[in-house]
């Protein structure tokens, strides 16, 4: 299992049967992946989203996507019997935003405050 994330673009997804293949950035061969890859996912991937993944070989010999998460997609831990509430981990662009949000309400309380 390589301990690199590697990146691509998830190019089919078989929703019903929970599997699909990421055409990898570096143009080799595309990587099959299993929902299962996907723990914690906010949601189900869907064709052209960006995939962060390790690749690994099956019990066949064949290689596949573990470890995966979708770019931009909030990752929820499934911590609900210890403390009742589950976890979300923010992706960067979240940050951003939450960031920017703050500003922008810092700037108008100052003008108003000042005005």
């Amino acid at each position: 299992m390589t301990k690199v994330m590697l990146k691509g673009v998830l190019k089919t997804w078989k929703e019903d049967r929970g599997f699909g293949f990421i055409k990898p950035d570096n143009g080799k061969r595309d990587v099959f992946i299993h929902i299962s890859s996907l723990k914690g996912a906010s949601r189900r991937p869907v064709v052209g989203d960006v995939i962060y993944y390790q690749i690994a070989k099956d019990s066949r010999g064949k290689f596949k996507a573990v470890r995966a998460h979708i770019d931009g997609v909030a990752i929820i831990d499934e911590e609900v019997k210890t403390s009742g509430v589950p976890k979300i981990r923010i992706g960067s662009k979240e940050i951003i935003a939450i960031i920017l949000g703050l500003l922008i309400i810092a700037v108008v309380a100052v003008i108003i405050y000042a005005g």
